[in-house]
């Protein structure tokens, strides 16, 4: 599970990395990545009502989460990391979750490093 220091909470965050950031997309979901330079790396997740009810959306960020457990530790010291789900993760194996997060990080970070 991804531990509640890495996790974005406040709205400020979540505009800041998702307007100064980098964006790669794909299918299923659409990463956000803004480097700060700050010493924590932190994740947050938009899963809006068109993905889905409740417990849909509530299963799309309970698989985003454990994803990026295990992805945080690998990006840039200060990294500030938003991923929107789009409405086709609601359907998606967390195999292909994982394929396209994995694949959208690695684009939004090429691209950020420039």
């Amino acid at each position: 599970m991804l531990p509640a220091r890495s996790r974005l909470r406040a709205s400020a965050d979540f505009q800041s990395a998702m307007r100064r950031g980098t964006r790669a997309g794909r299918r299923t979901l659409v990463v956000h990545i803004a480097l700060t330079g700050d010493a924590e790396r932190m994740a947050g997740f938009a899963v809006s009502k068109a993905v889905g009810g409740a417990v849909v959306r509530n299963r799309v960020k309970r698989r985003l989460r454990a994803l990026m457990a295990d992805r945080i530790d690998h990006l840039p010291a200060g990294s500030r990391v938003v991923v929107r789900a789009l409405p086709g993760a609601a359907d998606a194996e967390f195999s292909t979750l994982a394929r396209e997060l994995d694949d959208a990080l690695g684009s939004a970070m090429r691209k950020a490093s420039r």
